[in-house]
């Protein structure tokens, strides 16, 4: 909504891209609030990144799915774009592809553990294979100088 996840993505696709044999292709889901909501929120304008349909997900090796989180959640609009993989679900398409996860919140308490445990069942009953990030990011993560959040 805010661009948030959206620069991650790019970082992500820029990383991803420089991976010898790797296309990467950047989408977003198609908004669910209503203009005048958006308005009132203060969320600037779309991007001008493509709209995906589920279909499409199909067509992927890999996905790595971001979403910004909403009350320790996936937002609203990222869950109904899961809602409706129904037909994907029934031909087992994702079955077997790898996926990520990634994902902003707006504090520090802010969902970073529960966003991922919700976002996971989507994930399996796809049959995907979930492929976490983890705490891979050396001895920066026990630093206490100052306060960071995050979580794999």
């Amino acid at each position: 909504m805010y661009g948030h996840v959206e620069k991650l993505a790019q970082e992500i696709k820029k990383d991803a891209s420089s991976v010898e044999g790797v296309e990467v292709k950047l989408f977003q889901v198609p908004e669910t609030l209503p203009e005048d909501v958006l308005g009132k929120m203060g969320a600037p304008p779309k991007s001008e990144v493509l709209i995906i349909t589920p279909s499409q997900l199909a067509e992927a090796d890999g996905i790595i799915f971001g979403f910004p989180t909403r009350f320790g959640m996936m937002a609203g609009q990222m869950k109904s774009f899961f809602d409706a993989t129904g037909g994907l679900w029934q031909g087992q398409d994702l079955a077997g592809k790898p996926a990520g996860i990634f994902y902003s919140t707006r504090s520090q308490g802010g969902g970073q553990e529960t966003t991922p445990l919700t976002a996971i069942t989507q994930l399996v009953h796809h049959g995907m294979i979930f492929v976490p990030v983890g705490y891979t990011f050396g001895a920066g993560m026990f630093e206490m100088e100052k306060v960071k959040g995050g979580s794999p």
